[in-house]
């Protein structure tokens, strides 16, 4: 798989873009006393760190922690929350709008990792990530077949969850290829996907995604 995204992706381009601008915020000081009692691993401390940095914005400090985090799972042979850190810390990287490096993340590690232990949804995570990353990057071709390939192994796995977002991250890329009526008919599906499964979690994503499509043929008659 590794070898096959290598080729795929050989000649992709894109240059670091300026992250956010640096901020004073306070910093937390990793102290397993106070932070945690002394079941938890300094692993699960640096996630929580990282999170902390995460929810006040620093996403450098979270990148920081989530990475010392991935390393001390991989240290201690916790394959799973190793991938789940590295998704993280390529999520850190797409905030700063370091796309050269949130790619890397998943295709060199995050990839490697759940092939090896044998993990479909992780690889499926892996997938919608960097449909995410190559979204953001407006690398719309490469975004709408990882979008897809998650929504084929959301579709093996009987996700119905991830494969309802497979649709909408698929809406997104035609919304931006400005394919507005193909776009209307994947919101659609999801919709009905989302009726099918009993859950209302995408209706507000769904009724902003509309409103989009909407306005931009406004503005398009206004031209």
């Amino acid at each position: 798989m590794l070898s096959v995204l290598s080729v795929l992706f050989a000649n992709a381009q894109g240059n670091v873009a300026p992250g956010f601008e640096q901020t004073n915020y306070p910093q937390f000081s990793i102290n397993v006393a106070v932070l945690g009692n002394a079941n938890r691993s300094n692993a699960d401390i640096f996630f929580d760190e990282a999170e902390r940095y995460e929810r006040i914005g620093d996403f450098d400090g979270a990148a920081a922690m989530f990475n010392k985090a991935a390393h001390e799972y991989q240290r201690g042979k916790k394959f799973s929350r190793y991938g789940t850190a590295l998704i993280r810390l390529s999520n850190a990287h797409l905030a700063l709008l370091n796309y050269p490096e949130a790619e890397k993340i998943v295709l060199k590690q995050v990839l490697k990792n759940y092939t090896k232990i044998g993990s479909r949804a992780g690889q499926m995570l892996a997938y919608q990530q960097l449909g995410k990353i190559y979204l953001a990057a407006n690398k719309l071709p490469q975004s709408l077949w990882f979008y897809t390939q998650q929504g084929i192994l959301a579709q093996q796995l009987r996700d119905n969850h991830a494969y309802i977002e497979s649709v909408l991250g698929i809406a997104a890329v035609k919304i931006r290829k400005k394919d507005y009526q193909l776009a209307v008919k994947d919101l659609n599906t999801a919709e009905l996907l989302s009726k099918n499964a009993n859950t209302a979690q995408y209706n507000q994503l769904i009724k902003n995604n509309r409103a989009l499509i909407a306005e931009k043929h406004l503005s398009t008659k206004k031209g």
